[in-house]
Order: structure tokens, then sequence, then C-alpha cells
């Protein structure tokens, strides 16, 4: 084993000394086995909230009512869930109650997907009860049991199946594909919230393209907010090279392609972070204006570096052009710029007031516009005497008259 299991073994150790099971267990095993990096670990125990709480000193009830105590161990907090079972689910998404348990056997078999249904005890030793690791080895995601019966718990995990396409790398099996198929239309009971969560991992993985074939060829893209209406337009992806695309490029992409009147809107029903929202919205902008000429030292200033390279991302993407250096050459565009934002003029509107002798007005803005253009075409230097001088030579109407 390695880290961050290592660090953890303690805690396995304190429950068991207890007189109780404890595993690693989910996604940081599957993980390990794939040689990915692992960011955390959760830990499955046979002891109860209550007695997890009695052997460890520092504990928070992050879960309790389903299970889950964090545990703070050496400046680390770790998610100790004990062995549970549940019961009927209601709106396809949450069980109706959750029964804590003493078995392993019961808890791994409540689980999603084969490959997540793993333990690891202390040292290193796999449970494997359900064929998880030849899907690893087979490179399939198949759910634990019956797949229509996974899915009618929670029905999200539709989505996280195919999400985990495009991050593993893996296909889906075959009867998991149909179920999804088949079952789909549950996707209308989960919030929106958690749709977005899991396809941004998805957009965010290696294989999206896969992915997103997969939205279409199960009808998942008819549940998704806003995409019903423009599927059509949305295949048009399917022709294009995604899977370098980074998550704001692929939501620029998506807008670019479906084209509507409201793009915040749009974003809106996804319940998206409203900077985000601004941030693409504006990137829109900006591909729409690559469409129309190509980047001059104004044009890149007023996008910014990081607006223009996703712009310009997918500008080549939708036009099948490589996108090999775009990166670099954009920033090689700003490195050379005189200025790289507006505050890094050395004067402001308060010295043009004072310049002028003139109250304040839409004509400051107009002129530091003309200013920053100059400074970047470097007809003059970011001087103030230099600037000063220049701004009288401008088509102002009282300009004279200083």
């Amino acid at each position: 084993m390695n880290e961050p299991f290592l660090s953890a073994i303690p805690i396995l150790e304190a429950l068991e000394s207890n007189g109780f099971e404890a595993y690693f267990v989910g996604g940081s095993v599957r993980d390990y086995l794939l040689d990915r990096k692992i960011d955390d670990v959760d830990i499955a125990t046979s002891a109860t909230p209550q007695e997890v709480k009695k052997i460890f000193s520092q504990t928070v009830d992050i879960g309790i009512e389903h299970g889950t105590i964090l545990v703070l161990f050496d400046g680390i907090g770790y998610e100790v869930t004990t062995f549970r079972a549940e019961s009927d689910y209601r709106d396809y998404r949450r069980p109706e109650t959750v029964h804590f348990i003493r078995s392993l056997t019961k808890d791994l078999e409540r689980r999603d997907f084969t490959m997540n249904a793993l333990a690891m005890d202390k040292k290193g030793r796999i449970i494997d009860l359900f064929n998880g690791i030849q899907a690893i080895n087979d490179q399939l995601i198949e759910t634990v049991g019956d797949a229509k019966e996974r899915f009618h718990e929670d029905a999200l995990r539709m989505m996280r199946a195919v999400r985990f396409v495009s991050q593993l790398e893996f296909s889906l099996h075959m009867s998991t594909k149909l179920a999804i198929s088949e079952n789909a239309y549950l996707l209308k009971h989960i919030a929106i919230e958690r749709i977005l969560a899991e396809f941004t991992k998805l957009i965010r993985g290696s294989n999206k393209k896969q992915a997103l074939t997969l939205l279409f060829d199960c009808q998942i893209i008819d549940y998704l907010p806003g995409f019903k209406n423009h599927t059509d337009k949305l295949k048009q992806c399917l022709e294009l090279d995604v899977n370098e695309l980074s998550e704001n490029q692929t939501w620029l992409l998506i807008l670019a392609l479906i084209d509507v009147n409201e793009p915040m809107n749009f974003l809106r029903e996804w319940r998206m972070p409203s900077k985000q929202m601004k941030y693409i919205v504006k990137a829109l902008s900006v591909l729409k204006e690559r469409y129309q000429s190509s980047w001059t030292v104004a044009s890149l200033f007023y996008a910014t570096k990081e607006i223009a390279i996703d712009a310009e991302v997918v500008y080549k993407t939708m036009n099948k052009q490589s996108i090999y250096m775009i990166q670099e050459t954009i920033e090689n565009e700003f490195s050379i710029m005189p200025i790289k934002t507006r505050e890094e003029i050395v004067i402001s509107g308060e010295d043009l007031i004072n310049w002028f002798n003139r109250p304040g007005g839409p004509w400051i803005k107009d002129l530091l516009q003309q200013i920053e253009l100059a400074i970047l075409n470097k007809e003059i230097a970011n001087d103030r005497d230099e600037i000063k001088g220049w701004s009288r030579t401008c088509n102002l109407p009282f300009a004279n008259d200083c």
C-alpha cells in the first residue's frame, strides 16, 4: 500500500483493537488497483456511529443519520461509515431508512458498480465479493446485481456510470447500458445540482467524447437541463475532437453549437455558479468576434488571456483544426504587450479631469480607451508626460482649450 492508505491504517487498527471490523472501501480501492491518484480514503466498519465516537477523541457528525462520522487523526479527516443496509428508496434518489448492520457482504452488495464494491484490509488484502477486479481488468462498468434495481434506488447512478466512462476510459457492460436506456427518464426526479456535479466530472474526463456519445445513445440527453430541444445541434460535438477541451471550453462549445438567444438563462437552468456563468458568456461573446476577424493586440487585451485561449481552442476545434501550441502562442502575445490590464496604465480618470480642467463624464472613458489602444499599439509609451502630451492631440472638442 501507499499513501493515503498508510496514514489511515491506525484508524483501522483502533477499530479492530476494540473488536470491530474495518476496511478501506469504494473508489479509493478501485483507484489503487488502477494506479490512479488517490486524494482521500473512505473507511467502512462494523462499529456503529456511537461506538466510533467512543473510540476516537476527535470526531465530527457529518452524516451520522447515514452512519458517517468524520474522524480527525494527525490533522487529517477520515470518513468512517458503519456497514449499512437500505430500505425501499423514495423519489429514485434516497432510501426511506438506513439500517446499521455488522455484515461487510451486505454493505458491499448495496453499492452501485462492481468496481466500487471492493474492500481492502490493513494489510492490503482485497475483498472482492462481486467480481470487481475482473470488471477493472476488463475495463467494464457493471452494476452490482440487477441494473434496473440499482438505478431505481438512485437514478443518478446512470449519470455516474457515464461519468466513469469519461474518467476511467472504461466501457459500459451491455446489461448496464441497456438498463440506462430503459430508465433514463428517472433522471427527471434528480436535483439539477446533483446532475451538474456529475456532468462536470464527465466533461473534465479524458474520454468525454465517448461519454457524450453515450448520453445520446442512452437517451440521457433528453433529461439534461435545456438540452432536449437542441439535440441535433449538440450531436455536432460528436464529430469533433473534444477530449482535450477543458470544462469551460466544453461549455463554450456547447453554447456555440446550440446558439441560444439568452445563453445566461440557459446556464441558469443548470444552477451553475454565477462567476462561472459570467465567464462562459463573456467567452462566448469573444468567440463570436473571433469568427468575424483575426486576433489583434487590442482584441486579445480586452478578451483577457484565459478567455482568449479558451475562445481560440474552441474556434479551432469547431473548424477541425489543431489546437497544438494555442496556449503558448497566446501567452507569448501577452508577454510582449506593454500593458496586460487597464490598471497598469500610469494615469487615471482623475488625471484627465485635472489636465483638461473639466468635470467628469463619458469623455473620460472614451479617452482612456484611446490611450489604452495607443499604448497597446506602441504609439506611445506608458509614461505620464507622454500620455499627457498625446492626449491633447486626440479628437476632443475641448482639447485645444486646455
